[in-house]
This record gives structure tokens, C-alpha cells and sequence, in this order.
């Protein structure tokens, strides 16, 4: 394993010449003893979200043109989402693909029915798109 040290105090640091805030700069340098360095150093430790805004540890507002990596783009904690989210994590928050739940068999059948799909249509939920082609 390597302990080589990383600085990161000029790491990615946007045009414009704005730097890294005290905050950021000390828990991305933690970040970089810790994980590995497969997507380089990020740009910044993000602290919370609402709406289409982010906020950095530090913070400073960011408009969130990615609407993260992975995921819908929802934008960050709605009341209705949040609400919803609460609600079902108070029930049960994850199952294996070996058990169902009610919300996800409602969801799939209105995917198919908003997708106007054809009769016989099935839906499958996956983490990532290789598991999409691999179900394919």
C-alpha cells in the first residue's frame, strides 16, 4: 500500500483563481490518505444541498449542473422527497434482489404504463448501466 503523500492544496482549482477554503483543503487531504486515487482528487467536499444549489463545507454556493453521478436528477432535498424517502426508510430502506417490495412492484407497473410499453412488458432496476447490459 501507498502512503505517499498528496498535496492538495492547488488541487483543481477552478478557472477563475478561486482556491480552496480551510475546511475543504483540510478534509480533502484526509481524503486523499484514505481512498484510493481512481478519479484524482475531488473538487470539493460538499456539505448539503436544496433545490438545484450545493454547498461546500466551507460554505460557498455552487448551481449543481450534474445533478450528481448515478442518480435522477431530483435536485436536493425537496420536502415531498424527503418526506417519501423518510417514510419508507422508517419501513424497510433495501432488500436483495431475492425479495420484493410493494413501492417497487407500484413503480415498475407505472414506468411501464407512462412508457405507453406494449402488454407483456417487464421492468428491471439496477445499480449501473453494465448491469443494464448484462440484463439485456
Amino acid at each position: 500500500m501507498s502512503t505517499e503523500s498528496i498535496d492538495v492544496s492547488n488541487a483543481n482549482v477552478p478557472a477563475g483563481g478561486e482556491t480552496l477554503g480551510p475546511n475543504d483543503e483540510k478534509w480533502l487531504g484526509e481524503y486523499s490518505q484514505v481512498h484510493m486515487n481512481v478519479f484524482g482528487t475531488p473538487l470539493r467536499v460538499m456539505d448539503h444541498g436544496k433545490g438545484t444549489r450545493v454547498w461546500d463545507i466551507d460554505g460557498n454556493e455552487y448551481l449543481d449542473f450534474l445533478a450528481g453521478i448515478a442518480v435522477n436528477s431530483l435536485g436536493y432535498a425537496h420536502p415531498k422527497w424527503v418526506e417519501a424517502v423518510s417514510e419508507q426508510a422508517a419501513k424497510v430502506a433495501h432488500t436483495s434482489n431475492y425479495f420484493a417490495t410493494e413501492p417497487q412492484i407500484r413503480l415498475a407497473a407505472k414506468l411501464i404504463e407512462l412508457a405507453g410499453a406494449p402488454e407483456g412488458s417487464h421492468v428491471y432496476f439496477g445499480n449501473s448501466g453494465a448491469e443494464g447490459n448484462e440484463a439485456a
